[in-house]
C-alpha cells in the first residue's frame, strides 16, 4: 500500500482520505455507489414492510430474511453516508469518539450478518433434511432466541475493539487513508505496541468467521446430499435454487472479508484503491441478497 506523509495536529480530529489516488473519480465512485446504496434500502425496506403486513410470512425463514436485511441495512448505513459526505462535501474531519463509535457498528453488523445467514444455512438444513419436524424445531420464537444470541456474541466480541483502542496514545498523523474508520487502520496510528489489539482483532475475526463458516459447509454438505436424494423435479429444482442464492451470498461475504482482513495486515503489494472500493463493495453487495432470496420463495 502506498505510505502517506501527511500530518493532521489536532489530537480530537481523524481525517478520512476517501480514495487515495482516485480523488479526481470521487463524483463519479459516489455516483455508482449511491445508486447501489438506495436500490439496496428500497428493497431491503420493501421485504420488511411485505413480511410485516402479510400474516402469512410471518414464518421463521421471513423472519430470518427479515434479520438479514437489517443487518444489511445496519452494516451498509455505518458506512456509506459518511463516505458519500467525503466524496460530495470533502469533509474529512471525524472526532476519535465517532470513528470508535463506527468501527463498533461496523463489525458489530457483520458478526450479526454472519450469524443470521448460517441460522438461515440451519434452517434450510432442517427444512430439507427434517422436513417433518421442521415447524416444532424452528419457531417464531427460537428465531428470535437465536437472533438475540447472535446480537449479544457480536456486541461481547467487539466491544473491546474500541476499549482497547481508548486507551492507546496516537501519533501526530491523525489521517487515514480510507472511506471509513477500519480497525486495523487506527491501530496502525498508536505511538506504542499494539500486538495486543492486533492479536485480539485477527483472532477474533477469525475464529467467529471460521466457527461460522465450518457450521455453514457442515449443513451444506447435509443439505447437498439430501438434495441429490429427492426424486421430484420440481422440488428438486426448488431446493437447489434456494440453497444455490444463499451459497453465493455466503461465499461472497466470506471471500470479501478474508480479503480486507488479510490485506490490511499483509497485502502491502495490493493497490490501496483496489482494496477500498472492494471493500466498500463488501458493505454494499449484501444489500441484495436479500431480494434474491425472496424472489426464489
Amino acid at each position: 500500500m502506498a505510505d502517506f506523509n501527511l500530518t493532521h495536529s489536532d489530537p480530537s480530529t481523524i481525517i478520512l482520505m476517501g480514495i487515495p489516488g482516485l480523488e479526481a473519480a470521487h463524483i463519479w465512485i459516489s455516483i455508482a455507489f449511491s445508486m447501489l446504496y438506495i436500490i439496496g434500502l428500497l428493497g431491503n425496506f420493501m421485504v420488511l414492510f411485505v413480511v410485516g403486513k402479510e400474516q402469512t410470512l410471518h414464518k421463521p425463514m421471513y423472519l430470518l430474511l427479515c434479520m438479514l436485511s437489517l443487518t444489511d441495512i445496519g452494516s451498509s448505513t455505518s458506512i456509506m453516508p459518511m463516505a458519500l459526505c467525503i466524496f460530495w462535501f470533502n469533509l474529512k474531519g471525524f472526532t476519535v469518539g465517532g470513528c470508535f463509535t463506527q468501527m463498533f457498528v461496523i463489525h458489530m453488523f457483520s458478526v450479526m450478518q454472519s450469524a443470521v445467514l448460517v441460522a438461515m444455512a440451519f434452517d434450510r438444513y432442517v427444512a430439507i433434511c427434517n422436513p417433518l419436524i421442521h415447524t416444532i424445531v424452528l419457531t417464531n420464537a427460537r428465531i428470535a432466541k437465536l437472533g438475540l444470541v447472535g446480537l449479544i456474541r457480536a456486541v461481547v466480541l467487539m466491544l473491546p475493539l474500541p476499549l482497547l483502542l481508548s486507551r492507546l496514545p496516537f501519533c501526530a498523523n491523525h489521517i487515514i487513508p480510507h472511506t471509513y474508520c477500519e480497525h486495523i487502520a487506527m491501530v496502525k496510528m498508536a505511538c506504542v505496541d499494539t500486538t495486543v489489539d492486533r492479536m485480539y482483532g485477527l483472532v477474533v475475526a477469525f475464529v467467529i468467521s471460521g466457527l461460522d463458516l465450518i457450521l455453514f459447509v457442515l449443513s451444506y454438505s447435509l443439505i447437498i446430499r439430501a438434495i441429490l436424494r429427492i426424486s421430484s423435479k420440481k422440488a428438486y429444482e426448488k431446493a437447489l435454487n434456494t440453497c444455490t442464492a444463499h451459497f453465493c451470498v455466503m461465499l461472497t461475504s466470506f471471500t470479501l472479508f478474508f480479503f480486507s482482513a488479510l490485506t490490511h495486515r499483509f497485502g502491502q503489494h495490493v493497490s490501496l484503491h483496489v482494496h477500498i472500493i472492494l471493500v466498500n463493495l463488501f458493505f454494499l453487495l449484501p444489500l441484495y441478497s436479500t431480494q434474491s432470496f425472496m424472489g426464489l420463495k
